[in-house]
């Protein structure tokens, strides 16, 4: 994984727009992100704060702000300096679940996991089904539960989407998904 130094909040911003459109809409990884990136409600924010008490309030703000503007239907988190390695992304990952189930947003807001270095539980390293949940930076995506559920009642089989994934990832193989991710 690369390590980010001072890269500008416009080039982080640019490289993950990048990697949504060739990666999670190119390989439809996700069904639905086409629309949203489209109808641009997605919200792309930089989180580079060095304590974790810090990111912590700049996700409620987060949060907060999904509540107050309907016109966001979702937001990533970019993290381009912070949790670069993956056990230290995941202790973050469950600090920031934790946040949501006690601030009162369980069942309004859910939270996905990116990072450059992702690996399922399990599972090979190298294995190409990985790279449905790499990025170029470690994010948090946070969902509306509510537009998730909507979404997901008109689209046939949801439970297949992972499954999916990793099987076309598996037939791309690690260095056309590596080409992708450059």
């Amino acid at each position: 994984m690369q390590q980010v130094q001072n890269e500008s909040e416009q080039l982080v911003i640019s490289r993950v727009k990048s990697w949504l459109e060739k990666v999670v809409i190119g390989l439809n990884f996700c069904p639905f992100a086409k629309k949203e990136f489209e109808r641009q409600t997605i919200r792309y924010c930089l989180d580079s704060n060095k304590q974790q008490a810090d990111s912590l309030s700049y996700l409620i703000d987060e949060l907060a702000l999904l509540d107050g503007d309907p016109n966001i239907e979702t937001t990533l988190i970019i993290y381009p300096q912070n949790y670069q390695q993956f056990d230290d992304y995941l202790d973050w990952l469950s600090l920031a679940s934790s946040l949501v189930e006690s601030g009162g947003y369980r069942g309004i807001y859910q939270l996905a996991s990116f990072h450059p270095d992702y690996c399922f539980d399990g599972e090979d390293v190298n294995d190409p089904a990985n790279y449905t949940n790499r990025s170029p930076y470690p994010i948090i995506h946070i969902l509306r539960e509510a537009s998730l559920s909507r979404v997901l009642n008109h689209y046939p089989d949801p439970e297949s989407i992972p499954e999916r994934n990793m099987a076309k990832a598996r037939q791309l193989g690690v260095v056309a998904l590596r080409k992708l991710m450059a």
